[in-house]
């Protein structure tokens, strides 16, 4: 079993979740404030906590099954476990800067 940099582990798997986009949405899930905790293992076991804009956001079933499978492709992952939580419910406060001013809020 090969160790690794928890902290350059989860900074590849930070890169990746900017490639994931909430289909109503046109920013990437990681900017919106969708992922709550990423917590890695230094042996590539990675758990993300994440939301979603509403309990029925259209995505339910389909993002967080984008968001394993894109963390499963970064190099050095071995698994990952997705949890989905509304608690806190995700509010606009959680966006970045950058996702504000691409959606014109700022």
């Amino acid at each position: 079993m090969s160790y690794q940099d928890p902290a350059l582990l989860q900074e590849g798997i930070i890169r990746a979740l900017k490639q994931v986009y909430d289909p109503e949405i046109p920013v990437d899930i990681y900017e919106l404030g969708l992922i709550y905790h990423i917590e890695v293992s230094p042996t590539g076991d990675a758990k993300i906590v994440m939301t979603l804009t509403s309990a029925f956001c259209p995505a339910a079933q389909h993002l967080p099954d984008e968001v394993k499978r894109t963390v499963e492709s970064v190099e050095g992952i071995r698994s990952v476990e997705v949890e989905v939580s509304f608690d806190p419910p995700w509010e606009m406060s959680r966006m970045s800067e950058n996702a504000r001013i691409q959606l014109g809020l700022l």
